[in-house]
């Protein structure tokens, strides 16, 4: 992400002041953090929800007929994407729900349709190959998947599941900013 521009980096920097904790914070892959993004301080915070959408849908313009938003934190940021763009969002469980309509994947069809996924923070994507899993059953097509933050070091999973990362944010651009992360 360019943080040349100064409305950029004073959101980059109050989306940090929000959101980053320190403590030992274990994370969804199993390994240890020292620094954790609470991700929902800056996903209920509309001051932060609104730019991190606008520049979530600036890494995909033109190549989403859906966004899909990833229990629970990919989906205000889809949402926003949506609200912004008129692009229907999607929303995906980490599992079909066992009452009602019994769906992974909420909202409008999937099927055949090119489908973005939406997360908030990424490390292994662990969660997301599942959940891209759960939408390709469904019939989306699915290659591009958005992050605000990637915190991970190795793609590797992450490509061999055919999918391309893009993000906003990683730790190295706080630090180029002056900011612990």
């Amino acid at each position: 992400m360019s943080a040349e521009n100064p409305d950029r980096i004073d959101t980059i920097k109050k989306l940090h002041a929000a959101s980053l904790l320190h403590g030992r914070f274990l994370l969804r892959s199993g390994q240890y953090a020292s620094n954790y993004f609470d991700k929902y301080q800056f996903e209920s915070d509309p001051a932060l929800l609104a730019p991190l959408g606008e520049w979530l849908t600036e890494l995909v313009v033109g190549q989403a007929d859906i966004f899909a938003g990833l229990e629970l934190g990919g989906v205000p940021l889809a949402t926003a994407m949506s609200l912004r763009t008129g692009i229907p969002a999607a929303y995906v469980r980490k599992r079909a729900k066992g009452y009602g309509t019994c769906k992974a994947v909420e909202g409008p069809n999937v099927s055949g349709r090119r489908v973005v996924v939406v997360e908030d923070v990424v490390t292994t994507g662990g969660q997301l190959i599942e959940s891209v899993g759960l939408l390709r059953d469904a019939g989306a097509i699915v290659d591009t998947v958005v992050c605000v933050i990637w915190r991970g070091e190795d793609q590797t999973r992450v490509r061999d599941a055919g999918l391309e990362l893009r993000w906003l944010l990683t730790p190295a651009d706080f630090t180029a900013l002056g900011i612990d992360a």
